[in-house]
């Protein structure tokens, strides 16, 4: 009480030569910054900053030829600079809250700082899921006979966060994760102080669906982010990490893959669908891969590692794949009708465009592209449409995937080309009716022969004779 008494006659003392205190907020082991006054010119002028009053310890001074110093001594050494007229205290220490004084040599009255003690903690220190309890404090120290300051908590996102005195408890969600940052106006002046959370989760999904075709990669992504090791996770009793797939066509989901827990961390492939996981797991990429999309890939794919509480976290990737379909078909005849569509299987949105690419020498121009441009018709093929055409599907000026198609097509046939095979066809079958007769003629000169001959009942001499 006494020692209180003391600082609060204090004050008042300082604050009857000086005016106004300028209160400034800083954490243990934070820098401080105290700004000298605005409107007052020091350029000019020796400038002093003590400790605790006028004639206490010196702290740091500057004359107006650039000449300046700092207190060598402990516990300031190596901790306190000037920047122009004001101070900065690096490494703040429990000793250096309290009253400093600035004077100028020009200046009759002193400005007088009061760096008061900010604190804050989080509850409990350990990794949270989502769900958990999640306590935040904050503590500024008032000055005495002073009105209290107002604080308020600021999540990840930016966001205020009403309190009661500085105090917050809210449910973990994986929003929550990140730097809070507690906020404290005085005078309307503000000071901040942050204090990390962690909440285990993974990797956001992709905002948009990941697109493949039989001619493009397909990788399914899944991470856990940098800042969440294996050993947190089996800390908070993690149970089992999982690959789900659910197929366009609505039917069951399938289980794809399953990691083992025990090190070390193994892949167990539960249903072949030619994708692997892309590396080692204990580099917390959960990602899978194939070297070529398919028809059957698209679909949902669920990435979800599950906790003994009995909380799940998931993630769900959305994959589309791009086709081209050629009708009548991939071979042709020159002059025929030829329909290429390029699509997802339903229309496009707004921020997506197709972009066809068809051979060098093809009667279509080359490349065209327009977001309605799905279906494209050539009434009369020719041999210049032959080969490689590609459509490709673009956002922006990002390329997502691309398909491509190999049409053959065969020349027309001439009137000179008809004559040829039907008159080669006449000859083929004159010549197996010609042949089919001399087979018949033979045939029938044998029976007549076998009609004249006969066996004897009596094997003496033994043989054949004439009747």
């Amino acid at each position: 009480m006494r020692n209180v008494i003391q600082s609060v006659l204090l004050l008042a003392a300082l604050m009857s030569k000086t005016g106004a205190v300028e209160v400034v907020y800083a954490q243990l082991g934070e820098t401080a910054t105290l700004k000298s006054p605005g409107g007052v010119n020091l350029q000019n002028e020796y400038v002093y900053w003590h400790f605790e009053k006028e004639d206490g310890l010196q702290l740091a001074w500057r004359n107006n030829m650039g000449g300046s110093g700092t207190a060598s001594a402990e516990p300031w050494k190596d901790r306190l600079s000037l920047s122009d007229a004001s101070l900065i205290i690096k490494d703040v220490q429990q000793n250096d809250f309290g009253t400093f004084l600035l004077k100028g040599t020009g200046v009759t009255r002193l400005t007088t700082y009061k760096l008061l003690k900010l604190t804050v903690s989080v509850n409990p220190l350990s990794p949270l899921l989502p769900g958990d309890s999640l306590s935040l404090f904050c503590n500024a120290q008032t000055l005495p006979g002073h009105k209290d300051p107002k604080i308020q908590w600021l999540n990840p996102s930016g966001e205020k966060i009403k309190t009661s005195q500085g105090s917050l408890t809210v449910r973990a969600t994986s929003q929550d994760n990140g730097q809070w940052t507690c906020v404290v106006t005085y005078d309307k002046k503000e000071n901040k102080a942050t204090v990390s959370v962690t909440v285990l989760d993974l990797s956001p999904a992709p905002l948009h669906p990941q697109y493949t075709s039989k001619s493009w990669p397909l990788t399914v992504p899944c991470s856990i982010p940098a800042h969440i090791s294996w050993d947190q996770l089996k800390a908070k009793d993690i149970q089992d990490v999982r690959w789900h797939f659910v197929p366009e066509s609505g039917f069951s989901p399938q289980s794809l893959f399953s990691l083992s827990l025990a090190d070390p961390l193994t892949w167990k492939a539960d249903q072949d669908r030619g994708l692997r996981p892309v590396t080692d797991p204990k580099k917390k990429n959960l990602s899978l891969t194939r070297n070529r999309g398919t028809e059957e890939d698209e679909g949902d794919y669920v990435c979800a590692l599950g906790f003994k509480n009995g909380v799940t976290l998931n993630r769900t990737v959305h994959v589309k794949v791009l086709q081209i379909i050629s009708s009548p078909g991939t071979e042709l005849i020159s002059g025929q009708q030829l329909n290429l569509t390029c699509s997802l299987g339903h229309p496009l949105p707004s921020d997506l465009q197709l972009k066809w690419f068809p051979p060098e020498q093809s009667s279509l121009s080359s490349p065209t592209s327009d977001r309605d441009l799905a279906h494209l018709t050539i009434p009369e093929v020719g041999k210049g449409d032959g080969g490689k055409w590609r459509c490709e599907l673009w956002q922006s000026n990002a390329r997502l995937t691309s398909a491509e198609i190999t049409l053959k097509i065969e020349p027309k046939m001439s009137s000179w080309m008809l004559v040829v095979i039907c008159s080669v066809t006449v000859i083929v079958i004159l010549l197996l009716i010609l042949v089919f007769i001399l087979y018949r003629r033979r045939q029938q000169k044998m029976t007549h022969l076998r009609r004249r001959l006969c066996k004897c009942k009596t094997p003496k001499p033994k043989g054949f004779y004439r009747t």
